[in-house]
């Protein structure tokens, strides 16, 4: 039977294009700051047969037969995640961290409601109200922006701007911001104008989950992540919030359900159908990884690591947004550098270092061709480098972005990157 073939007899192409992949990331130096490399027993949950399985509804509720394993993994999943982040309640289903914002949204909000969030150009993401998006188009986006000296975050001028405009939800995290947040704040503010507190903790997690971050626990009254980046876990998303009955009568005084009840409520059926069990599952091996004392570890040893490469780098005259950073990210403006995002990127790129284009703060040129980088380190300290490799690496992205137009020299710091790569063999993780 077909179903029984391997992939390689069943179609080349596909396994050839995956073994390049392996063979680009085993090499290469993998700075995304979103991305990272799950464990084999992650990777082993999640190409399991729970994919074959339709689960819809929750644990002990469902509206399918056959049941009783992925009951199991779900609620395996919730409690980990509960205790890992000190949550009161959290739904592992949804698909990504796109659905679950607009998830969470929709619980508490109806279309021409006011949604506040930091403006995409400025370190926020595209589901905190950017125009383009759905949540952009079906709330009233208000958009705060850092500071234009310090570019951190202007608690003041976010709080001025929430009594003016009393939003329904204020969001804080973000995906290009490389300093801690104060949740706290976030939360009074929300109180006093009656909003919604959530925080996007996407980037983030693993960091908090680990303690090298503040929590927004018990601050906040929803939070949305993925699953992935620093919790190095599968591709996927999840809510947490409060489980009790605080709801802001001039939206829900009718409702029968509490906040929770919402969320499980927009989440499916809402917007979802079956969840993805097998993903699910990857999730709960995920947070009992996290839950580990090595994780605590793991998480500690990314900032260090990001501080030592961002020091590095402002050692070559790079310049970077805020001076600097907390987390596991560093944004950098290549405008002294005389250099574009764009351009710095496609250099790296042959160089074997992998980061994404990216706009700064009050950024003059478009988003396909900015004038910054991001990068970061979670998936470098996952293949064991610390600090001193952090100089090595500034020192490749020196050499390669002063030479962006010789593809001879980028050649041979490809092979320096590979050099220093084999010390470290990723995918040494992944054989039986």
């Amino acid at each position: 039977m077909v179903i029984w073939k391997s992939l390689s007899e069943t179609d080349i192409e596909v396994f050839n294009a995956i073994n390049g992949e392996i063979k680009r990331e085993d090499e290469g130096l993998e700075l995304i700051p979103s991305e990272n490399y799950v464990s084999k027993a992650v990777m082993q949950a999640m190409g399991s047969v729970l994919n074959n399985k339709y689960s819809e509804g929750y644990p002990g509720k469902r509206y399918y037969g056959g049941q009783e394993f992925t009951d199991i993994v779900e609620t395996l999943a919730i409690e980990r995640a509960k205790k890992l982040f000190n949550a009161e309640h959290v739904n592992v289903q949804p698909y990504s961290g796109s659905p679950a914002n607009l998830a969470a949204y929709l619980a508490v909000m109806k279309p021409g409601d006011k949604l506040m969030g930091l403006a995409l150009s400025q370190g926020g993401h595209l589901t905190h109200g950017h125009k383009v998006s759905q949540t952009g188009k079906l709330f009233k986006a208000v958009q705060y922006e850092l500071d234009p000296e310090t570019k951190t975050l202007d608690y003041d001028a976010i709080r001025k701007l929430a009594e003016k405009e009393k939003p329904q939800v204020i969001v804080s995290g973000y995906t290009a911001y490389p300093r801690e947040i104060d949740f706290k704040e976030f939360a009074e503010i929300a109180k006093d104008v009656g909003a919604y507190s959530m925080a996007d903790i996407a980037h983030i997690a693993g960091l908090i989950a680990g303690g090298a971050h503040p929590s927004p626990f018990p601050h906040m009254d929803i939070v949305t992540t993925t699953t992935h980046k620093t919790l190095r876990g599968p591709r996927g998303g999840m809510i947490m919030c409060k489980d009790d009955d605080r709801l802001h009568e001039k939206y829900h005084s009718d409702s029968k359900y509490n906040l929770a009840q919402l969320i499980d409520r927009s989440v499916f059926p809402g917007l979802q159908g079956g969840p993805h069990m097998n993903i699910i599952a990857g999730k709960a091996v995920a947070f009992e990884e996290d839950l580990q004392p090595e994780f605590k570890e793991y998480a500690a040893q990314v900032v260090k690591n990001a501080k030592a490469l961002a020091d590095a780098l402002m050692e070559y005259g790079f310049e970077l947004v805020s001076g600097g950073t907390d987390n596991h990210l560093i944004l950098i403006d290549l405008t002294n550098k005389g250099i574009t995002g764009m351009q710095a990127e496609k250099a790296l790129d042959k160089a074997g270092i992998t980061l994404n284009k990216n706009t700064v703060p009050f950024d003059p040129r478009p988003p396909f061709d900015p004038s910054g980088i991001r990068l970061g380190t979670p998936a470098i300290t996952t293949r064991g480098m610390k600090e001193s490799e952090m100089k090595e690496i500034a020192s490749f992205m020196n050499e390669a972005l002063e030479n962006i137009n010789n593809d001879s020299k980028l050649k041979e710091i490809k092979q320096k990157v590979k050099d220093l790569c084999s010390n470290y063999p990723l995918y040494e993780l992944y054989k039986a």
